[in-house]
């Protein structure tokens, strides 16, 4: 079984390479740059991207199945391209944003990828991961400074690890049941901002101070550091609904891989050099 793995050097494509060839699988890598991909020697590496759909008939060449990493722009050429190679199978990477109707929501790319790919009738299986860990790393150059800013504090989410995704993502490739289903995936606990500003500080072996901003002094300090309005309301709106509604663990990872989530404590541990 051949697997193509598109965005093979993307945050999440990278780690689902290392996944499926641990798992035994024939992986054909998609990317711009073989040279500085680096991608491990077992690895079968093809030129080209899914920005560039003229590079994908060589790439889909005797495949079985596909990793799909979101590109909403050219999924209608790659679903018409996988159709006349024959191949059936793709697990695409969404966003449990689908849905969400502000109009500087992720979720309008997620749910035109997830659209096009029903649409051709395809052997598909959506994964919807919540916000990831390390979306966190943006608060580095604070946590130098050994001060977090930011609004709801105490909004309980599950923010997940990349390689947890790319975990479900591999056994989904690579064993039966998981077509025609969606998976919201999640990390295994519950935490707060707050409760994660002290992670890192535990990771760190040093107190990080926690302050509080109103959604507006939070809307204000975005927009001094260069972020669009659209997207800090969308961010801070978030926040609310998730401090109205805290989330709930999905238990997918656990179920699906057999095996513990990354908690963000460990990830804090891992990730402790990118936050000194």
């Amino acid at each position: 079984m051949t697997i193509l793995v598109t965005g093979a050097t993307g945050n999440v494509g990278r780690l689902v390479v290392d996944e499926l060839l641990a798992a035994g699988a024939r992986v054909r890598a998609l990317t711009v740059d073989p040279v500085r991909a680096a991608l491990p020697p077992e690895a079968e590496v093809v030129v080209g991207s899914l920005a560039k759909p003229s590079t994908l008939p060589v790439a889909l060449k005797g495949v079985d199945a596909v990793y799909l990493a979101p590109m909403a722009r050219t999924v209608s050429a790659f679903t018409r391209l996988v159709r006349e190679e024959g191949v059936r199978r793709v697990v695409a990477l969404s966003g449990s944003s689908v849905g969400d109707t502000h109009e500087m929501s992720s979720g309008h790319e997620f749910e035109a990828v997830e659209k096009a790919v029903r649409a051709a009738e395809l052997d598909w299986t959506f994964l919807r991961p919540g916000a990831f860990m390390m979306n966190t790393l943006g608060w580095a150059g604070m946590v130098r400074e050994s001060e977090v800013r930011t609004s709801h504090g105490d909004a309980r989410i599950t923010p997940i690890d990349l390689g947890d995704i790319a975990a479900v993502a591999a056994r989904t490739l690579v064993s039966d049941g998981h077509v025609g289903r969606t998976y919201e995936l999640s990390g295994p606990a519950a935490v707060s901002q707050r409760e994660q500003v002290a992670a890192i500080g535990a990771a760190l072996g040093r107190e990080i101070a926690f302050v509080e901003l109103t959604p507006d002094e939070h809307r204000r300090e975005w927009a001094a550091q260069g972020m669009p309005a659209g997207i800090a309301d969308w961010l801070v709106e978030g926040f609310g609904r998730v401090a109205a509604a805290p989330q709930v663990p999905t238990g997918e990872v656990e179920r699906i891989t057999g095996r513990p989530g990354m908690t963000y404590a460990e990830w804090a541990v891992e990730n402790a050099d990118a936050f000194r």
